[in-house]
């Protein structure tokens, strides 16, 4: 349990770490921002940041 009493939220990381030109993140598809900051972010934001990244998986398998 985390520091909220919620389950903690596992990184969305495929330890395929390859950054395309905008700073995206070829495997999880998070921006470099996100990935720096996962550790300290709330659940919330946790939840967001993965949202935002499968937005971004699905724009990019268009």
């Amino acid at each position: 349990m985390n520091k909220e009493n919620q389950p903690e939220i596992a990184s969305p990381c495929v330890r395929n770490c390859c950054l395309d030109e905008n700073d995206v993140c070829l495997g999880c598809f998070r921006h470099l921002d996100d990935i720096i900051r996962w550790s300290q972010a709330s659940s919330e934001q946790k939840r967001e940041i993965i949202a935002q990244a499968q937005q971004r998986r699905r724009l990019k398998q268009k």
